[in-house]
């Protein structure tokens, strides 16, 4: 009820406002002033104040909201779950199967994940001689590791 008052003396103090600003000549401002006090008075006539009202002192409503809350946060972290682990459990269950049926002997001579066919880059460095060597071996080896 008082959301209501309040609305309205704003809209009508707002056309009020419009009106003096017309009379100065600024007609586009008055129109634009206009519209925005017109703004709180088409919300008390349609109930979305009422509406707001009963819903912010409603302990239901809000405990509805913490409910949306948790469900949304519930599927955030699954979504994150998923991708994290690499899609869903159908694919990984079809990345196992296939893995299994194209998987090398244990007597074949090539590695299993085709470096042979990648060409090679260029042939490994011999180490260097100065004496910071030993700080970057480890950072050479995990070059080296992925053909960088």
């Amino acid at each position: 009820m008082i959301a209501e008052t309040v609305c309205s003396a704003v809209a009508a103090a707002g056309l009020g406002i419009a009106v003096v600003t017309a009379y100065r000549k600024r007609f586009l401002s008055a129109a634009r002033i206009a519209a925005y006090a017109l703004v709180p008075l088409g919300l008390v006539m349609t109930g979305v104040v009422e509406w707001v009202a009963d819903t912010a002192f409603s302990p239901t409503a809000w405990a509805g909201f913490v409910v949306l809350g948790g469900a949304w946060a519930l599927f955030a972290t699954t979504r994150a779950v998923e991708r994290r682990r690499g899609g869903t459990r159908k694919e990984r269950k079809a990345a196992a199967r296939s893995a299994q049926s194209g998987a090398v002997a244990p007597a074949a001579s090539a590695p299993s994940l085709g470096q042979a066919s990648r060409p090679a880059s260029r042939p490994a460095a011999a180490p260097r001689a100065t004496g910071g060597s030993d700080d970057f071996s480890d950072i050479e080896a995990i070059l080296k590791k992925h053909g960088i």
